[in-house]
């Protein structure tokens, strides 16, 4: 799905990371490690395209990124470190308004993600009456109606109870074993029932 090659980043006139190669494809989960600082945030924020300063290439499906984006954005989705939804609006208005900007309207699909997140009985609230842990998973009901293959996903555990996290665990495997691809980062250690591959960028500085 995704290829790196020959990534440089610095920042402040710090070299972040230096000759970063890695693929990722169908099946695989890779975690991004790193102390506070080492560039992670900087990494997926490059791979997902809101971050045009760095060197080397990217390429989905074989391809250069740049000569491919339409079709790279509708196979990938970035999940941020805040929830980024509008907390003035309830989960199913910021639901509708994810979906209609992916293209598509299906208000079936948006009561079952609702559901399957333990969100039903919120959907008419104003997400901010909600708390930080309902916040995120109004978040991240935006997985499954995504469409995409690729999840990129920064600090997604945050704010989670442990039922939670382990529900979100157990969906990233399901992911990936149904033909997806996942990178994420996280301090939390991972329980998943598929094989997790690890970059650590305390070991990708300058060379």
């Amino acid at each position: 799905m995704l290829s790196a090659s020959g990534l440089y980043c610095e920042r402040d006139e710090r070299v972040l990371f230096s000759r970063l190669d890695f693929d990722i494809s169908a099946g695989r989960v890779l975690q991004i490690q790193g102390s506070n600082g080492s560039g992670k945030t900087t990494l997926l924020r490059i791979l997902c395209g809101l971050n045009a300063d760095y060197e080397g290439e990217l390429r989905w499906e074989g391809k250069l990124i740049n000569a491919t984006v339409e079709h790279f954005r509708a196979g990938m989705f970035y999940l941020g470190h805040s929830p980024g939804i509008n907390k003035a609006l309830t989960p199913m208005q910021n639901l509708r308004w994810f979906c209609a900007n992916r293209g598509f309207a299906d208000d079936a699909a948006i009561i079952a993600a609702l559901e399957e997140f333990g969100l039903s009985v919120y959907r008419d609230i104003p997400c901010f009456q909600m708390s930080a842990g309902q916040q995120r998973r109004v978040s991240l009901a935006r997985l499954p109606l995504s469409g995409a293959s690729l999840w990129i996903l920064d600090e997604p555990f945050t704010a989670l109870d442990r039922r939670a996290v382990a529900d979100l665990e157990a969906r990233i495997a399901e992911h990936a074993s149904s033909g997806g691809a996942v990178i994420l980062t996280t301090h939390h250690p991972l329980q998943l029932s598929c094989a997790l591959e690890i970059i650590n960028l305390d070991e990708r500085g300058p060379q």
